[in-house]
């Protein structure tokens, strides 16, 4: 095998495992990378613990993308979940699965899998040149020649991995400079949106209840022609609105629907586990066995404490009212907020503060056996610069390490 040129652009999990598998295949691999250190969102990711995968199987886990998961299938199978954790655990890195089969490094810690792939790209041989920021991409009869920094440096390339993410979280350095070049050599760019992003409300009172988590309850969305109804979870009240995983995980959806209307809502059951029928047998036993107990009183075994003040507000009923005095009017609305509390959606935040970039280079652009660019012979794309995203539980890191895998391995061998 003839040995290459790659040139990898991008040091975060796609652009970390693309070097380190195409070194791995005695490839000639420089990695480019604009900040200091490598893997600035890998980081970030999990609250700073790295969701790193999700152990579910590959179907469920195809089904965790919005839209585009079938593109993903050549990659998985090259290189998966289980492939995966038995990477960093053959390099001493212990993992565990949490609930709904998230994978997590045992030590809690974000920065262990950077130093994982920090070492291995040294015992490759890889070479990484830090602060460095493309310019260009070189070309020779439409094949790759090599890349320019805008310091003026040319790096020779025969083979260029793109993997510089979206344009979330623009202060770990995803700008969006790798899908301005892949536009400029002719790739159709699928609109930039938030994906995995907290939304605003009309209502104030999130911020009263800023920081609460409410657990085990479900979501309903609606345009009033369209519904979407979560799985049952968590929800976390914020000084503008909504986020937590439920929200996070919808949140695609329901900026889509923000294009075409400005009337999106949100109800929350806050008992999912009981029928209204239920709640008021309920209601009605605690109203029975507590006849001088204030409907404040009341509440706070139903509901947060923090949560019973808004909700007696919502419903108009005064705090000290006896629960003797409530009338069947009261106690039906009650139910209803219980099974149904409403917030008026206003919009997403920026895409600058979403966890990913929905859209990106079309995967028409893209030969998904190889990773390389339809139109350019020799250029490869992985991770967020790519028109993929998932649901938040590992599967959009997995989706990364996956495809730069792939590129890797393909820049190598082709």
């Amino acid at each position: 095998m003839n040995e290459k040129r790659i040139v990898v652009v991008g040091g975060g999990a796609a652009g970390a495992i693309a070097a380190i598998r195409a070194s791995e295949l005695r490839q000639d691999v420089t990695l480019i990378e604009k900040n200091p250190i490598l893997g600035k969102k890998l980081l970030l990711s999990g609250k700073g613990r790295c969701n790193l995968t999700n152990a579910c199987d590959l179907d469920s886990f195809i089904k965790r993308f919005s839209g585009n998961g079938q593109f993903l299938r050549d990659a998985f199978k090259k290189f998966f979940n289980l492939d995966l954790m038995r990477f960093f655990e053959e390099r001493g890195l212990k993992l565990k699965t949490e609930r709904q089969l998230r994978v997590f490094p045992e030590t809690d810690r974000s920065v262990s899998i950077v130093q994982v792939l920090e070492k291995e790209l040294h015992k490759n041989k890889v070479k990484i040149i830090y602060k460095a920021v493309m310019q260009d991409i070189l070309m020779q009869d439409s094949e790759i020649k090599g890349l320019l920094l805008r310091d003026g440096k040319v790096i020779p390339a025969d083979r260029l991995i793109l993997a510089t993410g979206g344009i979330s979280y623009g202060f770990t350095g995803s700008t969006g400079e790798g899908l301005g070049m892949a536009k400029r050599l002719g790739h159709s760019i699928v609109s930039l949106r938030p994906g995995l992003v907290p939304l605003v409300t009309r209502q104030h009172y999130p911020k009263l209840l800023e920081g609460l988590v409410l657990k085990n309850i479900r979501l309903r969305f609606s345009d009033s022609k369209k519904h979407i109804e979560s799985e049952i979870g968590e929800l976390l009240f914020t000084g503008f609105g909504i986020s937590g995983p439920l929200v996070l995980s919808l949140s695609g959806k329901i900026v889509d629907w923000l294009k075409d209307t400005n009337f999106v809502y949100v109800e929350l059951d806050l008992k999912p586990a009981l029928t209204k029928e239920q709640l008021r047998q309920r209601l009605l036993r605690e109203f029975k066995l507590n006849p001088k107990k204030t409907i404040k009183n009341v509440l706070k075994s139903l509901l947060p404490k923090r949560l019973v003040d808004v909700f007696i507000d919502i419903v108009k009923i005064p705090p000290d009212k006896k629960v003797s005095h409530i009338t069947q009017k009261e106690r039906e609305g009650l139910v209803n907020l219980l099974k149904g509390m409403r917030l008026d959606i206003v919009k997403a935040l920026p895409i600058e503060e979403a966890m990913v970039t929905r859209g990106g280079v079309s995967l028409k652009d893209i030969n998904p056996r190889t990773m390389e660019s339809r139109l350019i012979k020799g250029l490869y794309f992985a991770g967020e610069i790519m028109d993929i995203d998932a649901d938040t539980g590992g599967f959009n890191l997995q989706a990364a390490f996956s495809t730069g895998y792939l590129a890797g391995e393909s820049a190598a061998l082709n």
